[in-house]
């Protein structure tokens, strides 16, 4: 028995809040339904022939993983299967935020009469491949959508069982800037991002690139639970200027552009089901990295008070929200792209309006005036939230008497 408060250390939070991860699902969950009636979304079974029916989600446990899963479900109304790897809670030892929010959305899910499945493993790993591929048959259906929102630091190589860690660092020179202790609301300046040497580029592409996602396909196709015009997102992030050279001209940078490669080689994998393969840049966002990261979590809180101010602020659920109803699933069934072929949905961060106010504020924060130039207090909330904490319709002072329980 005991009052869970968050345990942060080094800018991530090493704890979870079994309650707050799952009202915080419950939370995305009734905000995507909302706009489902405001719309007038209809599911297949309602008479969208065009809605996803059987939607596989890889990486399915938390951001924009997780809530493509909830927009897929109880948006357009599809059946799931979810794949991550977590710590399972027990009675007396907390799991990881991911873990719980599955089991909330899995209990909210059938309470919908939504069928959903999820395998806690090795998403790249072929044992896990073959686990989904034999729930999709004994479901008796094929996949029309496949979400890959994968983010691991290491992964094995299924066919040589080595290990490659993946690494964020610059490329050529070093590179230093400020970044946010959000929890004490601090600057902490001159923060360095080490040069990438060695193997640290091409082990970063293996981990977080493509190769993975185009061996899903493989595998997928082979057994034939793909449906005719399946499509599949992976997820990106390419963001402003001032931070290309620590993400986009860096080593995640480096495996991001494998991925938009790969989803070339894909989408002509995919002509044998008439299907497609994307890309989706996202908006950057709080994460359980990017507030270590330099400059990231200043931006990111100056970004956000700027389109607070505008109206323009969306997190995970808004962005994929929009992603599914304004890009994959358009009335006239066409899906909007860049001259590269990629999905937008930082159009409304990288607007020229934003960005001059941004490049404008962000040379003038000081320590004395952080709390005044940025959105701390968002910042802050949306790290907190991710795991289980700060969230709207908890109360913190009850005693948890069961770290596996979710209510």
């Amino acid at each position: 028995m005991a009052i869970i408060k968050p345990m942060v250390r080094s800018n991530i939070c090493i704890n979870a809040h079994p309650i707050g991860c799952a009202k915080d699902t419950k939370n995305q969950i009734d905000w995507v339904v909302s706009q489902k009636n405001k719309k007038g979304i209809k599911s297949s079974k309602e008479g969208n022939a065009k809605a996803p029916k059987n939607v596989l989600v890889l990486g399915c446990s938390t951001g924009y993983g997780l809530a493509s899963r909830i927009v897929a479900a109880f948006e357009y109304g599809a059946d799931t299967i979810g794949v991550s790897f977590e710590k399972e809670g027990t009675e007396t030892k907390g799991g990881t935020p991911g873990w719980y929010n599955n089991k909330a959305f899995d209990k909210f899910a059938a309470a919908q009469g939504l069928k959903s499945s999820t395998f806690n493993m090795d998403a790249y790993s072929d044992e896990c491949r073959q686990a989904v591929i034999d729930e999709a048959k004994k479901w008796g259906v094929k996949f029309d959508l496949v979400i890959y929102s994968l983010a691991s630091p290491v992964r094995t190589d299924p066919d040589t069982k080595e290990l490659y860690r993946s690494v964020l660092k610059v490329i050529g020179k070093e590179y230093k800037g400020p970044a946010l202790d959000i929890v004490n609301g601090k600057l902490i300046p001159d923060v360095v991002a080490p040069v990438a040497e060695g193997d640290d580029i091409a082990n970063t592409v293996k981990v977080m690139g493509g190769e993975d996602w185009e061996r899903w396909f493989k595998y997928l196709l082979d057994a034939d639970v793909l449906a005719e015009g399946c499509k599949t997102v992976a997820y990106s992030y390419i963001g402003p200027a001032l931070s290309h050279a620590i993400y986009r001209d860096g080593t995640i940078g480096m495996a991001k552009k494998d991925l938009e490669e790969r989803a070339k080689v894909i989408d002509s994998m995919l002509k044998k089901v008439n299907g497609s393969a994307y890309v989706s840049v996202n908006k950057g966002l709080i994460t359980r990295s990017s507030s270590v990261i330099p400059v990231i979590g200043v931006y990111l809180g100056c970004l956000f008070k700027i389109q607070k101010a505008a109206g323009t602020h969306e997190g995970c659920k808004e962005q994929i929200e929009r992603l599914f109803t304004e890009r994959l699933y358009t009335a006239d069934g066409k899906v909007p792209v860049d001259e590269e072929g990629r999905i937008r949905i930082d159009d409304l961060e990288l607007r020229p309006e934003i960005q001059e106010k941004v490049d404008q504020i962000m040379p003038k924060i000081t320590q004395e005036n952080i709390a005044d130039m940025i959105d701390l207090e968002g910042v802050r909330k949306d790290f907190l939230n991710i795991n289980g904490f700060d969230v709207d319709g908890v109360d913190y002072t009850k005693e948890v008497t069961d770290m596996s329980a979710i209510e």
